[in-house]
């Protein structure tokens, strides 16, 4: 090609690229595959590489490279950067509105009445970046406030981040360099195996990324990006709100926080950061509150700033996710299967909205890897709904009197031994459990756990039976197994501590409901290892094929199934071979037999699942994997109409799989279907495949 063409392909190729780009990091609307993108973007580079005359520090191919650094600049800002005062609470909140209502009054503009943007704020690092006629020339970290370092060459790696912006303006924006939290896992797991410190946060991460001095490193960790201020502007006249501000950031091709909103009074913004407090487990990235600032520029202006902070803007700080506090004893819980789960009981600590008293150490490989001991200082983490865990151990703090604690050789419950289960065997290697088990299938504890499952919302569903009272009953001698709590009466109960009349009578009457259960719920209660929610649908329904019946009485369904090989286990839809042997197993228990007599003498009546003729249906032999959060359904609802349009779902993704369903932050399951070439749909497809 003659230089002219050249030029013009490259040109051609950057624009192209740049588009998609945008379509994939900031708008979240990609129309090209990540292939079709590489293949664009290998030929610009080959194209470069032979032509270096029209190399430019605005090509895609400019966001890695290069010698790594020595040492970062230091940069002093045009426009100091500020940070907001903290509130924790309503209170501190309301205290902050009325201050600043009461100095609006002061300055004459109290008939003025504010409202408010409420912005989420992202747990990262905070980034300024200028811009030249529209050319990202430099990109700073905040510093002091004052004087920063210039990290330009480590966020042109940031692919949200646009080298060029959709208009020729001179500009200072402000933002925030963020890590996903699924690629914070990542790192930490490779760490993890290269024997490296682990990143405590999200935040701790971004900042490492940001200050490599190599940017390579910086663009391996996929950083992303959120914009939300101006600092200065020419060529175009300054927004007159904040909310405004967002609107052109989001104009000129900055990636900008979807969930801000303009509030009409301090009622509304205490609303938003609570619902956002609830859902922030849900977000890819971390949350640690909002951000509040007046909306109307002339406003701020007017407030302007104290010595160290803006008084028309605050930090409203969610609870903390991790804090530090005494480990006081370790105990041993048994489970239902028998896995000895050691437990740190902590010196109370208020964290993410709760008290945190007890945390799981999981196992004892996981106490050997953090070395933790009865009196050690921990650093604590609980978000939302989650488990709290132990992050780490502090060991600087120790004083010498922490005591080393050691899993036990037996049962604490029942005495008997314990032991690490055989997972595989395979070339004389043989594969154990990270757990503990107790070998006494009749421990006390087992059984315990046992029918704790088989009552819960996906088994038995008996509103009312939980834990304590599950306890009190196996005390008292009137429960030993499952099947005993279907001759519980009203009489029985109400003589019980806890128990009063009325309370007796409505548990009475829920255990009467639950006597008539849907298979896949019985299969699930029974608590059969391998065998989990998904796998206990998919055998209810390959049942009802086989019965054809509405109804089954427990007796003749065990006999059924003790009549099933391992091979026809396994010969089932999708039942794997770890599945089948459990099944196998379970239902050739004398024991097992024993529990179906009782249920048929105590009336459970079994369910079978509407079988209907699925071969002429859309979905039939096709499976399906759902990964990610979905915003027009929930999963449940997805996995119920792939069902009913003659489909089924699975955990995880193999061969076998039709169609992988992402939603937002997808995981490794998408990973693996893109290597295993499966057909991916995003919210918009799924729903036009159900459509089709």
């Amino acid at each position: 090609m003659k230089d002219a063409e050249v030029c013009l392909r490259i040109e051609k190729l950057r624009e192209t690229l740049d588009r998609h780009r945008s379509l994939y990091h900031v708008e979240d609307a990609p129309e090209i595959s990540d292939e079709a993108y590489d293949s664009l973007f290998r030929e610009l580079e080959d194209l470069e590489r032979e032509y270096p005359q029209f190399q430019s520090s605005t090509s895609p191919t400019s966001r890695v490279g290069g010698e790594p650094r020595k040492s970062f600049e230091k940069v002093r800002h045009t426009v100091r950067q500020w940070s907001f005062d903290d509130v924790f609470d309503e209170a501190g909140l309301i205290a902050w509105d009325e201050r600043l209502k009461r100095f609006l009054e002061k300055s004459g503009l109290g008939d003025k009445e504010p409202s408010y943007v409420a912005e989420l704020k992202i747990d990262g690092l905070k980034i300024i970046l200028t811009y030249k006629k529209g050319i990202f020339v430099r990109g700073t970290t905040r510093g002091n406030g004052e004087v920063g370092e210039d990290v330009t060459q480590n966020l042109k790696t940031i692919q949200s981040l646009p080298l060029v912006l959709k208009k020729p303006v001179d500009i200072i924006v402000v933002g925030e360099a963020w890590l996903p939290k699924k690629e914070l896992e990542r790192i930490n797991n490779e760490r993890q195996e290269r024997g490296e410190a682990l990143f405590a946060n999200p935040r701790n991460a971004a900042a490492g990324a940001i200050r490599q001095l190599d940017s390579r490193i910086t663009a391996s960790r996929k950083l992303d990006s959120f914009i939300y201020d101006i600092d200065s502007l020419t060529e175009l006249p300054l927004p007159q709100t904040q909310k405004a501000e967002l609107n052109l950031l989001r104009e000129l091709g900055f990636k900008v926080n979807p969930h801000a909103a303009l509030m009409e009074n301090i009622s509304q913004v205490e609303n938003y950061a609570e619902e956002w407090n609830a859902k922030r487990a849900e977000l890819p990235y971390g949350l640690d509150g909002v951000v509040i600032k007046v909306d109307e520029v002339s406003l701020q202006e007017a407030l302007g700033y104290t010595g160290k902070s803006p008084r028309f803007g605050v930090a409203y700080k969610f609870p903390a996710e991790e804090g530090t506090t005494t480990v006081e004893d370790i105990t041993v819980q048994i489970g239902r299967t028998g896995a000895l789960t050691p437990v740190a009981h902590l010196m109370p600590l208020p964290l993410a909205g709760t008290t945190v008293s007890r945390a799981s150490l999981h196992n004892a490989d996981e106490i050997t890897r953090l070395d933790v001991r009865i009196g050690d200082t921990v650093i604590i983490r609980k978000a939302g709904d989650i488990i709290p865990e132990v992050v780490s151990v502090l060991k600087d703090l120790r004083s010498g009197k922490e005591k080393v604690f050691h899993m036990p050789t037996h049962c604490p419950k029942c005495g008997s031994l314990v032991e690490r289960k055989v997972l595989s065997e395979k070339n004389g290697k043989i594969e154990y459990s990270a757990a503990l088990y107790c070998v006494n299938p009749k421990c006390f504890a087992q059984e315990r756990e046992a029918i704790i499952h088989a009552v819960s919302r996906k088994g038995f569903d008996i509103v009312g039976l939980g834990e304590k009272i599950v306890e009190q009953l196996m005390g008292e001698g009137l429960v030993a197994r499952l099947s005993d709590i279907f001759e519980l009466t009203s009489g029985d109960l109400a003589p019980l501590e806890r128990f009063a009349e009325k309370s007796a009578e409505k548990l009475a009457q829920a255990i009467e409901r639950a006597k008539k259960i849907p298979l896949h719920r019985l299969i699930f209660a029974l608590g059969i290892r391998h065998v989990g929610e998904e796998t206990a649908e998919s055998l209810a329904l390959e049942i009802a094929r086989h019965m054809k019946r509405k109804k089954m009485p427990p007796e003749m369904l065990f006999r059924e199934a003790a009549g099933l090989s391992r091979e026809d286990w396994e010969a089932m839809e999708d039942i794997g071979a770890k599945s089948a042997e459990s099944l196998f197993d379970w239902f050739h228990d004398s024991e097992h037999e024993e529990l179906f007599r009782h249920f048929e003498k105590v009336s459970i009546e079994i369910l079978l699942p509407e079988v209907r003729k699925t071969e002429k249906l859309p979905f039939f032999g096709k499976t399906f994997v759902l990964t990610g959060e979905f915003e027009r359904f929930t999963r449940d609802e997805a996995k119920r109409k792939i069902k009913e349009l003659g489909g089924s779902v699975s955990s995880s993704v193999s061969q076998k799989t039709n169609f992988v369903v992402a939603g937002k932050d997808p995981g490794s399951k998408y990973d693996k279907a893109r290597e295993l070439q499966v057909v991916t749909l995003d919210e918009k497809g799924f729903i036009k495949l159900m459509q089709a």
